[in-house]
């Protein structure tokens, strides 16, 4: 197990106008987790969200960053919050500068990086979010999407250790809301602690590690999500919905179907409840393969050219700088979210599917494939080209 990176101690804050937004709270973070704080608006999770890189001080209690308590002075301040990084829910609110590259270059500017130095840390994080050749342009001429992976970059270039979202998806469309979210997968995957802070349960459900329900400025519920949201009567009190995945499930239970003891949390999963529920056991023919493009690997990858030869094969794309190569080669993509789950899916009506992949992703596609394939008696095979 990780050790705890963030840690909350009977924090208490009220605002100076009287409102008393954080009530005794205690949790904590470990390095590596992807948790997502719920609850309704002002249930105090922005309030929350603020006081870990020091943007708030608590009236009462400690955070802790690396078993360590937060120091307020200055200097410290500095430190931290090139560790921890903080995306506001609006961009036009961090977003500073006349141009993409001077507001990235912002943070390591700041920090005393040379010239050089920060030109790499532009470029690199500009690269990361999708954005490379977008130094010149003005913010203004932005998408909302696109500003969003601004402020993004601008983070990425301090290279922190945690990276904090309030309200990842406000305001985009479900496109764009899809491609954030595999932006904050994939950097998990790399090796980052990412926290957020929602509303949407369904957006929360499927993705994070753990939740954390808030409600008025306590602790609801704290758990694994199909758990922490599992309890209708606690879900119903934070002035929430359950997950129609989740509900779904527990209305089968309750009307006496024997299901799978592990709740669904992807279509994939609530596909093999209810294959489990009316046909006993899961009915598959012989599953096809999913064959994985790694464009990190050493030596050219023609991915074009196997695209060829394999016509009409379902083609996804995981990773922002997979889904740019995608598009430099003009290859159409079928899936650009939920992408496993769904050749997974494909897998188990005998067709061939290919995903297109960044380095740090491989592992993922095969250890959810692995851990489908254990649990359902089933064969899938991932294949390099």
């Amino acid at each position: 197990m990780s050790r705890i990176i963030l840690e909350a101690r009977d924090i208490r804050y009220r605002y100076p106008r009287g409102l008393e937004a954080i009530r005794g709270i205690s949790f904590h973070v470990r390095r590596g987790e992807k948790i997502a704080l719920v609850g309704p608006n002002g249930a105090g999770k922005s309030t929350l969200l603020l006081m870990f890189n020091g943007m708030i001080r608590p009236d009462l209690g400690t955070i802790l960053f690396d078993n360590s308590p937060i120091s307020y002075d200055r200097g410290s301040l500095r430190v931290l919050r090139k560790r921890v990084g903080f995306v506001l829910q609006n961009p036009d609110r961090q977003i500073i500068s006349p141009t993409v590259y001077q507001d990235v270059a912002f943070g390591p500017t700041n920090l005393g990086y040379t010239d050089e130095k920060v030109k790499e840390a532009v470029e690199g994080a500009l690269a990361r979010v999708g954005l490379t050749g977008f130094g010149r342009r003005p913010p203004h001429q932005l998408s909302g999407g696109e500003k969003k992976r601004v402020a993004i970059a601008g983070v990425l270039a301090m290279d922190p250790e945690v990276l904090v979202f309030d309200e990842p998806t406000s305001g985009l469309d479900p496109s764009g809301s899809e491609e954030i979210m595999e932006l904050l997968d994939e950097l998990n995957q790399e090796g980052k602690t990412v926290i957020i802070s929602t509303h949407d349960i369904e957006l929360a459900y499927p993705w994070a590690d753990r939740a954390i329900l808030l409600l008025n400025g306590k602790i609801l519920q704290e758990d694994v999500p199909d758990v922490a949201f599992g309890n209708p009567e606690l879900v119903r009190k934070a002035r929430l919905s359950m997950p129609t995945l989740l509900e779904l499930y527990l209305e089968l239970e309750r009307r006496g179907f024997r299901l799978p003891e592990r709740r669904p949390r992807t279509v994939l999963d609530m596909l093999n409840v209810i294959d489990r529920a009316f046909r006993n056991k899961p009915c598959y023919t012989q599953p096809g393969s999913i064959t994985l493009f790694d464009i990190d690997s050493p030596g050219d990858t023609d991915i074009s050219g196997w695209c060829a030869a394999h016509p009409g094969i379902p083609i996804g794309a995981m990773g922002t700088r997979a889904k740019q190569r995608a598009a430099d080669e003009k290859i159409p993509l079928d899936f650009t979210y939920g992408v496993i789950d769904k050749c997974i899916l494909k897998a188990l009506l005998g067709e061939h599917s290919l995903i297109i992949v960044t380095g740090s992703m491989v592992e993922r596609v095969r250890e959810r494939v692995k851990g489908f394939c254990s649990e359902n008696q089933v064969e899938i095979p991932v294949i390099s080209p």
